[in-house]
């Protein structure tokens, strides 16, 4: 039995990388038979494929992976960040520009949520930015309804757990009382589901506007509702720590040489040079007159 790793990467990683799905949803695909390789649909993920494979799901070529790309994507309230949605909502997938390519969020933001949400072509990104580990931040604006002591608000900075639920330590800051509610500054590690709404609820407030303005080193600034902008290249690469694509070797063109025989003279459609060597200055009236030899002066 041969121990040679097969050859290429597994389906569901490609799809997700070529953007058609995360990998857990391409693994989903594959079972739900909507995937073929080379003429055949297959049922399984545990399947490697390269480039010469032809892939082909819900009956559309999947080409190859375009270079991975982010965007910001000031997300409004009511919408759900789903790409289908069994009660019919309406998603942030349907609201996007026309001239978007196929792409995936970053993370989720609840229907009541807004804010910033990172769209992405690359499966592999998505990942990077959504793991744990990674402990990006993601800072959110919070208005409560009320008021909540700075006692219940150390807490959430301790930590805090609820309904068997375990939420890392919150960096919170009380910004000001605006009438009947007040505005929060808080700032996460995980995000987990309807973290901040479940932990302000623990401590006896209810959130009745959450905006999310940073996710790591991506802030929201000044995006308008609804509007999407994307991440320059070097910006991401210099963020994710990703290597710049290969450049392109330019064609280099040989000049044109030719072999002329001992003797031999110019091509007859060759153009004629004159004194400057540019082609074309001769003067009129046929070839330019030999200069006359000069002699020794005599004294």
């Amino acid at each position: 039995m041969s121990n040679t790793p097969p050859e290429g990467d597994r389906i569901a990683k490609v799809l997700s990388r070529a953007g058609i799905a995360s990998r857990r949803d391409a693994e989903r695909m594959i079972t739900d038979g909507r995937v073929s390789v080379n003429g055949k649909t297959i049922t399984s993920p545990a399947l490697n494929v390269t480039d010469r494979d032809r892939i082909v799901v819900d009956g559309k070529p999947v080409g190859q992976p375009e270079a991975a790309r982010l965007w910001l994507y000031h997300k409004p309230a009511g919408l759900v960040t789903s790409a289908r949605d069994e009660k019919d909502r309406a998603t942030v997938f349907d609201n996007l520009p026309g001239d978007m390519p196929r792409v995936m969020s970053v993370g989720r933001l609840d229907i009541n949520s807004e804010g910033l949400l990172l769209l992405t072509n690359d499966g592999g990104i998505k990942r990077r930015l959504e793991l744990p580990s990674t402990g990006w931040l993601r800072r959110y604006r919070v208005r409560i309804n009320g008021s909540v002591s700075e006692a219940r608000l150390d807490e959430l900075r301790k930590g805090i757990t609820v309904d068997g639920v375990d939420y890392q330590p919150m960096l919170v800051t009380f910004d000001r009382q605006q009438g009947a509610n007040a505005w929060l500054t808080i700032s996460i590690r995980e995000g987990k589901n309807r973290e901040i709404r479940r932990a302000m609820e623990a401590v006896n407030a209810t959130v009745n506007r959450l905006i999310r303005v940073s996710y790591g080193p991506f802030q929201l600034g000044k995006l308008a509702e609804g509007a999407v902008e994307e991440v320059k290249g070097r910006v991401l690469r210099e963020q994710l720590g990703l290597e710049a694509p290969a450049p392109q070797k330019a064609r280099v063109r040989k000049p044109l040489t030719r072999v002329m025989k001992p003797g031999a003279g110019p091509a007859k459609d060759a153009p004629a040079k004159g004194a400057a060597g540019r082609p074309g200055a001769a003067r009129a009236g046929g070839p330019r007159p030999a200069a006359p030899k000069r002699g020794l002066r005599k004294d």
